[in-house]
């Protein structure tokens, strides 16, 4: 979704959104938080924290995560972090372990959250009108009915 940005424009050039596709048991849901920024492994090691923190509340043990091969996701420091806090939850018996899974390069159709995305992009945009970042923010939260939750801060000089 990308627009002309001008200089006195007080949105966020770029900006991101996180999601994944919850489904356990009969519990099936979308969660999702903002990024403002392109989207980098700090930022993706926060939402990871936030949706474990969340998988832990609802006592799952483990959460498969599918992922697409965007570099965010197979960074050196994602991957470390990962690394460590399954062990950490292996040590303690307690939180959810964090298994991630590349897809085939070039396979969105693999991924259980693209056609969500598909369907949202197509209820929020409106041909040939600016939507502000607060208007894109809270029309994509009200499409998964999730409420608007506080952006993930990312550093300009993370990767």
């Amino acid at each position: 979704m990308e627009q002309e940005h001008k200089k006195d424009d007080p949105d966020p050039k770029a900006f991101a959104c996180y999601g994944i596709d919850i489904r356990f048991e009969k519990y099936e849901e979308v969660w999702i938080r903002f990024v403002e920024g392109n989207p980098k492994s700090d930022p993706t090691v926060d939402f990871m924290k936030w949706t474990l923190e969340k998988t832990a509340e609802l006592n799952i043990r483990v959460l498969l995560m599918f992922w697409d091969h965007a570099s965010w996701h197979k960074s050196k420091k994602v991957r470390s972090w990962l690394h460590q806090h399954n062990q950490e939850v292996k040590r303690t018996g307690t939180g959810t372990r964090l298994l991630a899974v590349l897809l085939p390069k070039k396979s969105p159709w693999l991924n259980p959250i693209e056609p969500r995305w598909i369907h949202a992009k197509r209820k929020v945009m409106e041909p040939g009108k600016k939507l502000s970042a607060k208007e894109l923010s809270e029309r994509v939260c009200a499409v998964f009915r999730q409420p608007v939750l506080p952006w993930i801060a990312n550093s300009n000089n993370a990767s």
